[in-house]
């Protein structure tokens, strides 16, 4: 499980360096893709075969689902980490998570998200005030 926020630079050929709490897992290699929010999505080969199967269980015949896989899938790119735990971000993602070389890489659970810095944070705060006012569940049987 992916846990916290780590603030690494960005290069200035498009790489960050790996958390180190997150490179074992992601040592044998990682898919980064677009994620919501203009984030970029890093999950470990063996999480995103998983959800490959999922996605190709979704109904052809929906325009939603379809719409999605597209988006999803033709921004992904496969890596593995060099020797110091480096990993190139794709002009294309970096772009569309407008990343800078401020970053914020935060552990959502089964998957790492990168975000630039200023965005993470304005999100982060938008966000904190609803977290901290929720009183209903939002995730069933959690709370």
């Amino acid at each position: 499980m992916f846990l916290g926020t780590y603030e690494p630079k960005l290069d200035e050929k498009g790489r960050i360096i790996l958390p180190a709490k997150f490179r074992e897992e992601l040592s044998n290699g990682l898919v980064l893709t677009r994620g919501q929010e203009r984030c970029i999505y890093v999950f470990s080969a063996r999480e995103f075969e998983q959800m490959s199967d999922k996605i190709r269980q979704a109904p052809v015949t929906s325009k939603q689902a379809r719409d999605y896989m597209r988006v999803f899938l033709s921004g992904a790119s496969a890596e593995t980490p060099d020797k110091q735990h480096r990993v190139t971000i794709p002009a294309t993602l970096r772009g569309y998570a407008g990343l800078d070389r401020d970053l914020a890489v935060i552990g959502a659970g089964s998957r790492v998200e990168i975000w630039d810095a200023e965005a993470w944070q304005q999100y982060l705060a938008e966000q904190e005030a609803a977290f901290a006012e929720t009183a209903e569940e939002v995730i069933p049987g959690l709370f």
